[in-house]
């Protein structure tokens, strides 16, 4: 009965004139949308990208870009990229089709649609035009020699195929070198050997959106990391870094990652895209990087010194890699399910980022790749000074689950500040009640063993379970400080460890002093100055440095709104030991600066270890880290 019914079907089909010979086996629903991105066909820095779905049964089908990708709480309308949206019948013809919003399209008469044609534009270099941009480590290059392709840029969905799985085409200049972790098929010459289209499979369209590629004039490294395959592609458009010579910090990095997550493993091979940005006006500036479950895509300068860099890429990469506990081996149904055009967010980025964040800086001081001293400023005094500016009495549970509304999207960064503290709270509250032998370490790997990559928990659940299989004392935390809106009183968590913070002399960098920005803007004059936390950063202070003044240039370089993001990010990996000029104006006399960077100081809180702890206290210190 069912061959009877499908093959009627069929000639139903063609007597509607369709042109196509159609069978029982080409329907959209039973096979994989087969797409193509064209690298060697750009044309005017636009790619064209082909989909084919296969038969409609449908008059009417929508297809969609993404306007939020996961890991990115921030919308990027991926859509606003795809230029010549043609739906194209079998034959040849171009059928109705109407863009209903910023990233859908829907497509009429649909029973003859054969596939669809259009052009995606870059984001690197339009950041700084008057288009929203998404964040750099989520957008895409497109240039002769380099293509850093997130595919959720380029490929899109059906409504009606969010389960199909995909077939990938990219054809591109067989000199490039082409990194992805994407199920590679097969690969193929053009008859002159110009031209190589490498073919991939992806399970589902979260395997597209979750799996980018570079392709272009690439340094690339491959090494083991234990049982994990690292592949470290890197594009410094003017040859200043190598992955060779990154890769050394990476495996060592990586190493002491995996040491300190034991059995933690899901996942054979990660990759690590890094992206320099030469630092010109139509160059990327939004630097950071975006997780991916077995990926990550980094945007820094180029100018970076070579020790920056290094120490950058630890803490940037430490805590992409450290999301293959979560969200990857742990997330609710809102990930799992995520919907890339209305999506809903879970209650716990505390978790997601917080714990990341925190587990990327305490492993450092527990494998003994950063002093106790640096542990304490960049997990305690940064933090804490960070989290300052930001509304300290909001719900960090009301805030997650509103993250794209005002006020919660204002607050996000403090995810990696307070969120980052939540998550050394609830660690130091599970070793003081467990003396030692729990921490929050241990609660994610059984709260993974629990769950893991394919199973999602319940989003409303999860601070009933932990607390289930934890302390009363774990209840009452997340009611009053992360459920609750009252803030942390950090004294008293420290005196656990036998720890203290106090006014003394501090490190700080040639962009902060004692955690504050040194640095105003002025929108509508087009002009940044240095404010009044600048008289304490000794470096600037020392040089002369008074409020009001106004950065004139850095490096030769005017400062501009296009690209004072790009420079004043420059001057945060500024490291001792480093030839700088800068050019300043007080009023009508422009002041250069030009020395040799010393290390600056600031005064304000730090921390100190108490003298006379008890035992209790250097026992639960020594357990921490």
């Amino acid at each position: 009965m069912k061959k009877i019914t499908l093959l009627v079907f069929a000639i139903l089909l063609v007597s509607c004139g369709s042109s196509k010979k159609t069978t029982s086996n080409d329907l959209a629903s039973t096979n994989p949308i087969r797409t193509h991105i064209n690298i060697s066909a750009v044309n005017n820095d636009k790619v064209p990208v082909t989909i084919n779905p296969g038969r409609f049964i449908s008059d009417v089908v929508t297809y969609r870009l993404p306007k939020i990708v996961p890991g990115n709480y921030r919308v990027s309308d991926f859509g606003n990229f795809a230029e010549n949206f043609q739906a194209i019948d079998y034959d040849g013809n171009v059928l109705p089709s109407t863009k209903i919003d910023a990233n859908s399209w829907t497509i009429e008469n649909a029973t003859k649609l054969d596939k669809i044609r259009y052009e995606i534009n870059d984001t690197y270099d339009i950041e700084n035009g008057e288009i929203t941009t998404p964040f750099s480590p989520a957008g895409t290059n497109i240039e002769p020699e380099n293509y850093v392709l997130n595919l959720h840029a380029f490929i899109g969905y059906f409504d009606s195929l969010k389960k199909n799985q995909y077939t990938l085409d990219v054809t591109a200049p067989s000199s490039f070198k082409r990194t992805s972790a994407l199920q590679k098929v097969e690969e193929k010459l053009s008859e002159d050997g110009k031209d190589k289209t490498t073919s991939y499979f992806a399970p589902r369209y979260f395997d597209i959106s979750d799996n980018p590629m570079m392709y272009g004039n690439l340094d690339v490294e491959e090494f083991q990391v234990g049982d994990i395959k690292i592949v470290l592609s890197v594009f410094s458009p003017n040859k200043i870094h190598t992955a060779a010579s990154i890769k050394e910090t990476i495996y060592k990095m990586m190493s002491a990652q995996k040491k300190y997550l034991g059995d933690i493993n899901s996942t054979n091979r990660y990759d690590i895209y890094l992206y320099l940005s030469k630092g010109g006006e139509n160059s990327p500036g939004g630097f950071g990087a975006l997780e991916h479950h077995t990926s990550t895509v980094v945007v820094l300068p180029e100018m970076m010194p070579a020790e920056a860099l290094a120490e950058t890429m630890v803490d940037v990469v430490s805590h992409e890699f450290f999301h293959i506990v979560s969200p990857l081996s742990i997330h609710s149904e809102d990930v799992h399910y995520f919907d890339y055009n209305a999506p809903t967010f879970s209650k716990h980025l505390w978790m997601y980022e917080g714990v990341t964040e925190y587990f990327a800086t305490l492993f450092q001081a527990d494998q003994k790749l950063i002093s106790e001293d640096a542990f304490f400023n960049k997990m305690i005094i940064e933090k804490i000074n960070a989290s300052k500016r930001y509304d300290d009495e909001m719900s960090f549970t009301e805030m997650s689950e509103n993250i794209l509304e005002k006020p919660y999207e204002d607050n996000y960064i403090n995810v990696y500040n307070k969120g980052a503290l939540i998550g050394m709270c609830i660690d130091l509250i599970l070793r003081e009640e467990s003396n030692g032998d729990r921490g929050i370490l241990s609660l994610m790997k059984e709260l993974s063993l629990k769950y893991g990559k394919n199973k999602p928990f319940e989003d409303d659940k999860l601070i009933d379970e932990i607390v289930s299989t934890t302390y009363p004392s774990i209840r009452t935390f997340f009611d009053t400080h992360v459920i609750g809106n009252t803030p942390i009183d950090y004294d008293a968590f420290l005196d656990k460890v036998g720890l203290e913070m106090v006014d003394k002399k501090i490190e700080t960098n040639y962009v902060q002093s004692n955690g504050k920005l040194i640095f105003k803007g002025d929108r509508e004059k087009g002009l940044f100055f240095f404010n009044e936390n600048v008289t304490n950063n000794s470096f600037w202070s020392d040089n002369g440095v008074k409020t009001d003044d106004i950065i004139k240039s850095v490096g030769g370089t005017d400062v501009t709104l296009a690209n004072a993001q790009q420079l004043l990010g420059q001057m945060f990996t500024w490291a001792p030991g480093t030839e700088i000029e800068v050019s300043i104006v007080r009023g009508e006399k422009e002041i250069p600066i030009k020395t040799t960077l010393t290390q600056s100081y600031s005064t304000g809180k730090g921390v100190e270890k108490i003298e006379n702890p008890t035992k209790e206290q250097l026992e639960l210190r020594a357990a921490w880290y």
